[in-house]
Parts: C-alpha cells; structure tokens; sequence
C-alpha cells in the first residue's frame, strides 16, 4: 500500500465519522487530485466535488483570485482553496497550482508547486520544489495533496448542522417560522 493510499482511506475514515465535506480546486492536476478523492470509500457521502480551473480569468472570475496574482504562488493556492471551500460549503478544501514543465513558465521553474488549504479555522499552503518529467511532478502533487487532506481532515472538529439543503430539507432560517 502507498502513502497516497494509506493517507486515501485514513481521510475516508475521518470524513465518514466526522460528517466531513472535502472538495478540492485545481490548476497543475488537471482533475487527477479529484479523481484520486473521489475513489475514496464512501466519497458519495463527504467528497463535495471539484473545480479544475486553468486559465488565470477562469480563477478570477469562478474562483475569486484577486486579478493580478501569480498563478504560481502561495497567494493563489491559498485564495483557490479559500473560495472553492466556501463555494463547496465544505469543511476542507485542498488546491494545486503551479509549473508542471517540461519547460519553465512565468518566470517559474518546472517543479515548482503550491497546494494550498483552507478549513474553518484558516488558510495556508506548502510549497514543494519537484523535479521529475511532468508525469512525475503531476503525481507527486496529487500524493502530496491527498496527505494534507488527511492531515488536516484529522483537524477538524465534527460538523454541526449548519448546512443548508440539510436531510430535513428546510434551511436553518426557516425552521422557526410556520
């Protein structure tokens, strides 16, 4: 077993017995990340989806990035995870952006990656420098991604009943009123 499967179903149990929502935004993985998640047991009941977003105005525009930012920085990995966890409504949202190669791009090195993460409680990121063909450095984003969803799904308190669209159907505002 990998560490990408050991950190897979440690985040499946996690998720399942917290009542945890796990979504996730993505640049570099190209959908790779969600597919991995989304392979997890039981991710019908707390893997919210995903959002593969390439272009810089797609992130503006979907996502919220303050126009300006470096696709390939902290401050976009951060804000990709900050909003998709807000628009997902979800617990825990980890991003992936940055140069997969093989060439350099935007004044940024093949290798150089950010994934980012946000929960209730904050934001942050790791930077990772990777070297490797494409393929390799696409993979070990994903590995690196699924770990910190385990990592930080450990984290997290459970959810109360805060959502919207909950199993009674009826909001939260709207159960007092008759």
């Amino acid at each position: 077993m990998t560490a990408q499967d050991t950190a897979l179903e440690r985040l499946s149990e996690v998720a399942e017995e917290r009542g945890l929502r796990v979504c996730v935004v993505e640049s570099l993985t190209s959908g790779s990340l969600a597919s991995t998640i989304g392979a997890g047991d039981g991710a019908g009941d707390w893997f919210a989806g995903g959002v593969v977003a390439y272009l810089t105005d797609v992130k503006e525009s979907l996502l919220g990035l303050t126009p300006g930012t470096d696709p390939c920085s902290a401050a976009c990995a951060e804000q990709l995870a900050e909003n998709a966890r807000r628009l997902f409504d979800a617990d825990l949202c980890v991003s992936t952006t940055g140069v997969g190669g093989p060439g350099p791009e935007g004044g940024h090195e093949p290798g150089t990656v950010f994934v980012g993460w946000a929960t209730n409680d904050g934001v942050g990121h790791r930077m990772l420098a990777l070297t490797g063909d494409p393929q390799q450095i696409l993979d070990e984003t994903v590995d690196t991604a699924t770990r910190l969803l385990a990592f930080h799904a450990e984290g997290i308190r459970p959810a109360g009943p805060r959502r919207t669209g909950s199993a009674t159907g009826v909001s939260d505002g709207a159960r007092d009123r008759p």
